[in-house]
């Protein structure tokens, strides 16, 4: 059973999340509202749907932070009540514990995550179309996935997509348009089949038959497939699969089994990988920034997303700030990347260099100047080198020096990065300024870059040392 402070801590998380998703209708209230207003809700396709169940992603205590989950942490309850009244505040990334997504998935089974139950894959959906479509509050349970909405508003529209956009060629659209339902409920949208896939556990539905697999992560990967137990259910009449037909109907599940790997070859669910969180969120994967070494990035641009910053998660790197420092009350950001939940950042402050490294929230790992930044033009920056990994663990671990020009003027012998990622939103990349929440607890945002100018900052993932090209071929020209 659980403790009082286990109670405690887990109601006021569901009533944050309760009071978020209050928070998120009323918000949809007021498009709806301005819609309205401006004559335009009579003719406006409106869909309205989730993404997935409810999220198992908060782990046993839930959490302050999600970001400690997609870094393979857990919270622990004694940890998590220190922030009991600043849940939902901007101290917090909180998430509810495990038991609720049980919980807001009844009747269903599982959670987020979980392509082999309802309570993964299931979503309410919401249609609006005044204008088009009759019906006004009728349930239809036509079998629809998120694939064939697309297809669907296209066909309301009565346009057909097209086959290259400025001549690149799009990929054909998969779903299936069940306008027609819409119309009427009961109607056969020609829809059959529809395949799940997700951490190598697996589903599929077909006309009314669901068959699953659920397959646990392994830290080796690459796991006994073959050996996975497959269960199948008439989830027509038994949505929440409690009744495993398996036994009774073997054929009609070696046809879905069969169906489902079909279906996953046509729509690139291949390879299987059961990699677990740790490995996936550590690995490279593809982004949507290029693929390179070194970046460059520009004072007073737009902030750059973590789809397309430099990956800097597990290997060693160096930041350098081309600045020229013109007061000596020149302060503020030079450069920034990640949040409040995790980050770092290299600014001026008390006209002394420093550069933080924010662990997952938790803790400030810090490296400053003694004396004060020079006047003039300098190359500002820090270089970190992995040596290795924290015992018994599987964090990052190495040597981070920070630098004035070429003098060393502080070292941490034995700081620890992150393995994951500084989060999910919010943690961009911004030069000269660190809008929204705080990478550290020393400085007030915006903290622009005043009193000076930055020229650019290099973020380099090589290993290499940062090459001045400009003042080397200064240098050369200054030869005798």
């Amino acid at each position: 059973s659980l403790g009082d402070d286990e109670k405690k801590l887990f109601c006021r998380m569901a009533e944050v999340f309760a009071g978020f998703v209050s928070y998120t209708d009323a918000q949809i209230g007021r498009i709806l509202d301005y819609l309205e207003e401006s004559g335009q809700l009579d003719n406006t396709i409106i869909v309205v749907i989730s993404d997935n169940g409810a999220s198992g992603e908060g782990g046993p205590n839930g959490s302050v932070n999600e970001g400690k989950f997609f870094n393979g942490y857990i919270d622990t309850v004694e940890e998590s009540m220190k922030f009991l009244d600043r849940l939902g505040g901007p101290q917090t990334y909180n998430h509810y514990p495990i038991g609720w997504a049980m919980a807001f998935n009844t009747p269903y089974k599982l959670y987020k995550r979980y392509a082999s139950h309802e309570g993964g894959i299931a979503d309410p959906a919401i249609i609006s179309w005044p204008n088009g479509i009759a019906a006004r509050g009728e349930v239809c349970d036509t079998y629809v996935n998120v694939c064939d909405i697309t297809p669907t508003v296209y066909d309301l529209l009565g346009m057909t997509p097209p086959d290259s956009v400025r001549g690149i060629p799009q990929q054909p659209l998969d779903g299936v348009s069940f306008k027609a339902a819409l119309a009427d409920p009961h109607v056969d949208t020609g829809k059959d089949t529809q395949f799940y896939t997700m951490l190598g556990t697996r589903g599929i539905w077909h006309r009314g038959w669901f068959a699953n697999t659920v397959h646990a992560a392994t830290p080796a990967g690459w796991s006994h497939f073959d050996a996975d137990r497959w269960e199948l259910f008439h989830i027509e009449a038994d949505r929440s699969q409690c009744h495993d037909l398996a036994a009774e109907h073997p054929d009609k599940l070696e046809e879905l089994k069969a169906l489902w790997f079909s279906e996953a070859d046509k729509y690139h669910g291949l390879p299987l990988a059961d990699l677990n969180l740790v490995e996936t969120m550590t690995r490279w994967r593809p982004y949507l920034g290029v693929d390179r070494q070194t970046y460059t990035y520009y004072p007073d641009g737009a902030e750059v997303g973590m789809g397309a910053a430099a990956e800097l998660r597990g290997q060693s790197y160096s930041v350098v700030a081309d600045v020229t420092i013109d007061t000596t009350g020149a302060e503020g950001v030079l450069f920034k990347h990640g949040c409040a939940h995790g980050g770092h950042v290299l600014f001026i402050q008390d006209g002394r260099l420093h550069y933080i490294y924010n662990f997952l929230g938790e803790r400030e790992q810090v490296l400053s100047s003694p004396g004060a930044v020079p006047l003039g033009r300098h190359l500002l920056g820090i270089r970190y080198t992995r040596t290795g990994t924290v015992p018994d663990s599987h964090t990052p671990l190495g040597e981070a020096t920070l630098f004035i020009d070429e003098t060393a003027v502080a070292t941490v012998p034995d700081m620890t990065t992150q393995p994951g990622p500084f989060g999910l939103a919010g943690a961009s990349i911004m030069v000269g300024r660190n809008t929204g929440s705080e990478v550290s607890k020393r400085y007030k945002a915006p903290f622009r870059f005043t009193g000076g100018a930055i020229a650019e900052v290099t973020v380099d993932i090589s290993g290499k040392p940062y090459e001045d090209l400009e003042r080397e071929l200064a240098h050369a020209f200054s030869r005798d």
